[in-house]
């Protein structure tokens, strides 16, 4: 099969296009464009410089892919959108491209961009991850893999939200999510326990969820400063996979970011 590119199409002369890439009436495909093999892009998309789009990606009717960031210190210079292999996008999903700052926005493999979505410049949103309708992310923010996010939740720049993580809909997220836990709020972003049907889901142990549950009540419930909690969790529990990523991302906060508190019962 040979690639279907619609008559109506606009492709800049410099687009790179992969193998039986479908291309839609009306979408618009600017120079420096890269596209993977076996892509479709429905009508009315517009793909812009700086995209670099992988292989079997599906991308809907009015999707507006690598403008330029929404930054006014933006300058103008060049930076890229990366999206990986099997990203299904959505109808009229808005993907920045980056700032000076990164470079780049990163958009992963496996993952599920529902429609109206928004992801700032400089962005990295890992692999196989669902974003319900019309979230918003700031720029700079950080999306480990296999992480939920429930529709109409603004995410505030520089927010970072740990692998396995669900934030439920209507959410106000403007803390850092830990791996693992599920958060939510729409006054004030709360830790609602652990994500356990994902994470069972995902193949997780019961002595996984143990030691991860375990850890949780130290940081959250035990009133301990955080440095504290962390010391404690590093002296008193099995240093695990589990256990060192939760660790990691308490002790890799380097905006000054705060954290979620737990629901007072």
């Amino acid at each position: 099969m040979s690639s279907s590119i619609h008559a109506t199409a606009v492709i800049g002369s410099g687009a790179v296009l992969g193998e039986d890439v479908v291309i839609g009436p009306y979408v618009v495909i600017e120079d420096d464009v890269v596209i993977g093999d076996r892509t479709v892009i429905a009508p009315h998309a517009h793909i812009a410089d700086g995209a670099r789009i992988g292989s079997e990606c599906k991308i809907f009717s009015g999707a507006v892919l690598s403008t330029g960031p929404q930054d006014l210190k933006y300058a103008g210079e060049k930076t890229y959108l990366h999206v990986g292999d099997r990203t299904v996008i959505r109808e009229c999903v808005t993907l920045n491209r980056g700032t000076k700052a990164s470079g780049k926005t990163v958009i992963g493999s496996d993952n599920l961009l529902m429609a109206y979505v928004h992801v700032g410049h400089d962005c990295v949103i890992g692999s196989h991850v669902v974003i319900a309708n019309s979230v918003s992310f700031g720029g700079h923010c950080e999306v480990g893999d296999y992480v939920v996010i429930g529709g109409i939740t603004g995410v505030h720049q520089f927010v970072r939200v740990g692998r396995y993580a669900m934030v439920g809909g209507l959410s106000r997220a403007v803390l850092d999510v830990p791996p693992f836990v599920m958060a939510g709020g729409a006054s004030s972003l709360r830790y609602e326990g652990l994500n356990l049907v994902g994470l069972k889901r995902r193949g997780f142990t019961p002595e996984q969820l143990g030691n991860i549950r375990s850890v949780y009540r130290v940081i959250f419930q035990s009133g301990l400063l955080l440095a504290n909690a962390l010391e404690a969790v590093r002296s008193d529990f099995p240093q695990t996979p589990e256990v060192l990523e939760i660790l990691h991302f308490f002790e890799s906060n380097q905006h000054g970011r705060k954290f979620l508190k737990p629901y007072k019962s």
